[in-house]
């Protein structure tokens, strides 16, 4: 098996249990090992005999991204995505980002705080115009009904 078999097994292994940019990452990933080996003297069959079966490594990566909670889910159209990403120029955008639940509240808590200081900035503002008015209005309606 050559470079580009074993890239093109791992590949289609991945697509099946991780999204279109954890299988692009993964895929870079191992075609920079490749190169990087073989630069450094290894011949192109030990490099790819050291990594093994490509579908092996593809399942340990799924599981692995699996335990911590990553690239969870299928890509079936994996190869129509990259092959657009590719031609675009827009390689590896795109993904996903996941706000912790904790920070949500943290955020939500912040912005009610600041509403309600908001809103107790405006009274403590207007007060000195509307308590005046209000007594005014209270004085000018009791003496008239007293009449």
């Amino acid at each position: 098996m050559d470079r580009v078999e074993f890239i093109d097994k791992l590949q289609h292994a991945l697509a099946g249990g991780l999204n279109s940019s954890g299988v692009a990452e993964n895929v870079r990933y191992y075609r920079e090992y490749i190169d990087v080996e073989i630069r450094k003297g290894r011949s192109e069959e030990e490099v790819l005999a050291s990594l093994g079966d490509p579908r092996l490594l593809a399942k340990s990566i799924i599981e692995a991204n699996k335990r911590a909670g990553l690239n969870e889910g299928t890509n079936r159209n994996y190869d129509e995505e990259t092959q657009d990403d590719v031609y675009a120029g827009k390689e590896g955008t795109g993904s996903a980002v996941r706000v912790p639940g904790w920070l949500i509240i943290l955020i939500l808590i912040v912005v009610f705080l600041l509403i309600i200081g908001v809103i107790f900035s405006l009274i403590s503002v207007l007060a000195p115009i509307i308590i005046p008015v209000l007594i005014v209005v209270l004085l000018v309606n009791f003496f008239r009904s007293r009449n």
